[in-house]
């Protein structure tokens, strides 16, 4: 695993980029893979990536494996890249709800303070 320093920054990192509790993106991936015929079982709503990052506000630093640390920094990359896209703000309305959606699918609700 990456050495105490580096780990205690992409921890850090992680929740920072993260701010949905693990209910909120519970709720979110539910609602998100919903549709007007069906519903998948909550432990199979959102997607790998999803699911793995509910598993990991769920977690103890201690706890945390290899794998986990790979999607710790995939997720503060891919939600860096999607928050400063072109340098443009993060959406503040409803109206860039794309956007918004794949980030609060990685945990990061945009119109959250």
């Amino acid at each position: 695993m990456a050495d105490s320093l580096e780990f205690e920054a992409l921890w850090d990192d992680f929740h920072r980029v993260v701010n949905m509790s693990s209910a909120e993106l519970a709720a979110w991936l539910k609602v998100r893979d919903a549709d007007e015929e069906s519903e998948p079982l909550p432990e199979r709503a959102g997607g790998e990536t999803g699911q793995h990052v509910l598993a990991l506000l769920r977690k103890r630093r201690t706890d945390l494996t290899e794998d986990d640390v790979r999607v710790m920094r995939q997720v503060v990359d891919t939600v860096g890249e999607l928050v400063d896209a072109e340098n443009e703000p993060e959406p503040e309305s409803a109206g860039d709800t794309g956007r918004r959606h794949r980030l609060m699918t990685l945990g990061h609700d945009p119109l959250k303070p």
